[in-house]
């Protein structure tokens, strides 16, 4: 502030506390006027700072929110996708990731284990065969990828226990989209489902 608005300033509180019948109780409230000024100008500048903080602080709530909610529900953090976490994944997965799921989802031991890997070897070598195959139209191609499913599906369960049938039931049912529900929503052809 300049000395002629500080003269200014001086000169305004004097005036006013020799016309006022309580001349500190007016010196002082002119005083908190004028910071209260100064704070609401200053206020004014960090409004764009606090909502984008605001913002910033909502965000990383409802996202810690959202991931505690998957755990109370019981489904599995999905390793290495880093932000298309519960997003649908792009493509076939391995039989590795197909093996490791089933084996998370339905604790299957290690016998379990070496007689399922086989039988998805095997579909995904002829699901991949089918992939490759332009002389199928497109319906075709989803019949015949849903009779593979329903042949590794027959093989899969009697492997497993009566509890890990059920569950494996549950999971069929979840991931097998019904039998007229050939294409996705946006017309290109539905990934054949996970297991």
């Amino acid at each position: 502030m300049n000395s002629s608005g500080l003269l200014r300033r001086l000169n305004a509180v004097v005036v006013l506390m020799t016309t006022s019948n309580a001349p500190f109780s007016t010196a002082a409230i002119f005083v908190a006027a004028g910071t209260w000024q100064r704070v609401s100008k200053e206020f004014y500048r960090m409004k764009k700072a606090m909502i984008g903080a605001l913002l910033t602080l909502a965000l990383a709530c409802s996202g810690t929110a959202l991931y505690a909610q998957m755990q109370d529900q019981g489904q599995p953090p999905a390793q290495g996708q880093g932000m298309q976490q519960g997003m649908q994944r792009m493509g076939p997965m391995s039989t590795d990731e197909r093996l490791q799921h089933l084996t998370q989802m339905l604790n299957l031991s290690s016998d379990q284990q070496a007689k399922i890997r086989p039988i998805l070897e095997n579909e995904s070598q002829q699901m991949q065969t089918l992939r490759g195959d332009t002389s199928m139209s497109r319906e075709d191609k989803m019949t015949k990828m849903r009779s593979l499913r329903e042949g590794t599906m027959s093989q899969i369960t009697p492997i497993l226990t009566s509890e890990q049938q059920q569950k494996w039931q549950q999971m069929q049912q979840r991931h097998m989209p019904p039998p007229g529900a050939s294409a996705a929503p946006n017309g290109a052809a539905a990934p054949p489902p996970q297991q």
